[in-house]
């Protein structure tokens, strides 16, 4: 392609590991054994390299014991605790497909994943606030109540034969509630069965290329689609994303983001994995205060986090009152993330070297990523460049043809991190990677003459109002930057006049109020007045994913019906 057009690709070092998630561990385990590996703060536990890896080799064979095979699909519907991670490395050691399912899932999105995926076998817990996993799984198979642990059959889920169940607290003990669920331990029991020569055997004919893990996609726009990875593309990436944080064996993570996520299971759990970092389990469902208190207890050198999390820590009572100096580093991904707060977690949260990520399930998640060598101006305004053996392209949205550098388009990846399909979806696979091996994002974004690339915002979500291209992120970096706004969020709303119309949710920071008119005082002469929102609400909270990400349909259908009524007031 010509020099000036907008395509990258990043150079081949250092190599791709070729090899598998358990063989990967195994080398890693061996250099640290003595060392932490992952310290879970609300279970008060802690594990050693050598005592994670017999506690995933005694699951692994308990697995096989149970009769799980290479390729058969096992899901985990759970909140963050040590016995998600065994299942996730036990899974990978005997070529199962761990199928991660959303803790926030109700009896109608469980019943999709487990229907869609076929799953076979379910680990849960059983219950977590108002959620009663096992009520639900119960109302869902109801032939839980009348069969042995070991002989579920099930009518509306035909693929399902064991489910298990566990305690955080204490996953050894706990009561039966019905004779369906087998237990913990009772998996536990079944190693026994299973040598420790046919688990090496197990694990040994595995391939890097077959899949090894099924994610939703988030749902911010609709209902999610079962993306299928590979070891190869999930241990790659969180191996290149620990080089670019220079995260070693040193450094401590702290991990507030859901393990059913791509950002929690790879780029927190893998990376740590992957060079022998400790990862620390700072609460099971994101919680602000739990998180500072685990970064100052425990020395946490690293943070994660979707920006609402940040703004949410910075933002806490307890801020500022406790010790934060261990920290240096971290990724901030997820959802598009405003130079202000980038400028606010450097500054107030001593994340020097914070890092902006980009990308999405699809790719294994991430594409991009700055670096701490990176200037303030591209750490702050963009979100890097794409991570060694990848390549991206930005393209024209009408004709697919690759654009010249600085023009927005959507974006375009290739590479080893590309997922290989949408589970039994042929259709939508074909839609989302074209014939060349491209992965389309949906995403709007310009590109550098360095490869630098920066966001704009999504394809759907782009307004336009009277003939005029708007993109929201613009607006929303621009609205942060007042000092009594937390967040904002900014979409298009239907208009009879101009097609669509800008409406801005802005949530105060705590304490201050907030004025229509103040807002707009604020925006007059700094961005151009077609940019300026017409309609503008100030909120208390918006509808997120349990990622953290801005679900800006439900805001939209919110609007558009509030809209609706106050004209029908006025007639």
């Amino acid at each position: 392609m010509g020099d000036n057009l907008s395509y990258f690709r990043t150079d081949g070092t250092p190599p791709l590991l070729e090899q598998t998630i358990p063989a990967r561990f195994t080398e890693i385990a061996a250099r640290f054994p003595a060392q932490e590996a992952v310290v879970s703060r609300t279970q008060g536990r802690r594990l050693t390299y050598r005592e994670l890896s017999e506690g995933i080799k005694q699951l692994a064979r308990g697995l096989m014991g149970a009769g799980f095979k290479k390729g058969e699909r096992i899901g985990i519907w759970s909140t963050n605790n040590i016995e998600w991670l065994l299942v996730q490395l036990a899974t990978a050691q005997i070529g199962a497909i761990l199928v991660n399912i959303n803790p926030a899932y109700r009896c109608k999105e469980l019943a999709f994943a487990l229907q869609r995926s076929e799953v076979q076998g379910l680990f849960l817990i059983p219950s977590f606030k108002s959620s009663n996993y096992v009520a639900m799984l119960s109302e869902l198979v109801p032939e839980l109540e009348n069969c042995p642990p070991n002989a579920l059959a099930s009518k509306a889920f035909p693929f399902l034969r064991r489910v298990v169940l566990y305690n955080p607290g204490d996953p050894l003990h706990i009561d039966r509630p019905a004779p369906g669920f087998t237990l913990w331990r009772e998996i536990l029991d079944n190693a026994t069965a299973i040598s420790e020569t046919e688990l090496a055997a197990r694990t040994a004919s595995l391939d890097q290329h077959e899949p090894i893990n099924i994610q939703y996609t988030s749902g911010t726009t609709g209902f999610p689609k079962a993306v299928v990875l590979s070891h190869r593309n999930i241990l790659n990436n969180a191996y290149f994303s620990a080089l670019a944080m220079h995260f070693t064996e040193q450094d401590r993570l702290c991990v507030p983001v859901p393990f059913y996520h791509c950002f929690g299971m790879v780029l927190a759990n893998l990376l740590c994995l992957s060079v022998g970092g400790c990862l620390v389990i700072a609460c099971e469902h994101f919680d602000p205060g739990q998180v500072l208190e685990a970064v100052a207890a425990e020395q946490c050198t690293a943070i994660h986090g979707v920006p609402t999390m940040f703004i949410a820590e910075l933002e806490h009572p307890s801020f500022g009152k406790l010790d934060l100096s261990s920290l240096r580093t971290g990724i901030m991904a997820g959802a598009p993330c405003p130079p202000a707060l980038m400028q606010r977690v450097m500054r107030d949260l001593h994340c020097h070297e914070i890092l902006i990520g980009y990308g999405e399930t699809e790719a294994s998640p991430l594409t991009h990523l700055t670096t701490r060598e990176d200037s303030l101006e591209r750490r702050i305004n963009t979100v890097g460049r794409n991570l060694p053996h990848q390549e991206v392209k930005v393209v024209d949205l009408t004709f697919g043809h690759t654009l010249p550098l600085g023009e927005v388009g959507e974006i375009c990846f290739r590479g080893y991190h590309i997922m290989a399909g949408y589970y039994h979806d042929p259709t939508a696979t074909d839609k989302a990677i074209d014939q060349e091996g491209w992965l389309h994002s949906g995403d709007l974004g310009r590109m550098d003459k360095d490869g630098y690339l920066q966001i704009t915002g999504r394809l759907k979500e782009m307004i336009i109002r009277g003939g005029e291209n708007i993109y929201p992120r613009e607006i929303e970096d621009y609205l942060f930057t007042h000092p009594k706004v937390a967040g904002v969020a900014v979409f298009g709303v239907p208009d009879d006049y101009y097609g669509e119309e800008i409406m801005a949710w802005l949530k105060p920071r705590s304490g201050e109020t907030l004025g229509e008119e103040e807002i707009r005082s604020f925006c007059r002469g700094k961005i151009a007045h077609y940019k300026i929102p017409r309609y503008i609400w100030l909120v208390e909270e918006f509808p997120m994913t349990v990622t953290g990400k801005l679900q800006k349909y439900k805001m939209r259908e919110l609007a558009v019906a509030r809209l609706q009524e106050e004209r029908n007031e006025k007639q």
